[in-house]
């Protein structure tokens, strides 16, 4: 297996059956990025578009996400940053990080939809 060190992006309505290796699929209707694991081994990597978990930017030319993607679920465990259509290559994380993670995510999340001022927008 290959990584990737570049992606491209394609914006859609509805993501592909038939994803390509290397393209990251952006549905702004629903919300959601995904694309094939850039460490090559074929995994469907989901990035949900919300306040809590990634944000997609576009410069007019590339895309980036925000946070970080860390496979954990994922045999290769792969982590990696889509900055500018670049693939950033990020250090592995050990068990306990990786549980420390979820935890912050969860208690992030629950502090958010817990929160009574919140706005119904957000930047996608």
């Amino acid at each position: 297996m290959k990584r990737r060190t570049k992606v491209r992006h394609e914006f859609v309505e509805f993501i592909p059956s038939n994803r390509k290796d290397g393209v990251v699929y952006v549905s702004i209707p629903y919300a959601t990025a995904v694309h094939n694991c850039c460490c090559g081994c074929g995994n469907k990597v989901v990035t949900p578009l919300s306040p809590t978990d990634w944000k997609v930017t576009f410069d007019g030319d590339t895309i980036s996400l925000y946070p970080s993607i860390g496979n954990w679920n994922f045999e290769c465990q792969s982590h990696y940053w889509i900055i500018n259509d670049k693939v950033k290559w990020a250090r592995g994380w050990s068990k306990e990080e990786i549980q420390s993670g979820k935890e912050k995510d969860a208690f992030e999340k629950k502090g958010y939809f817990g929160r009574t001022n919140r706005t119904a927008s957000y930047t996608v």
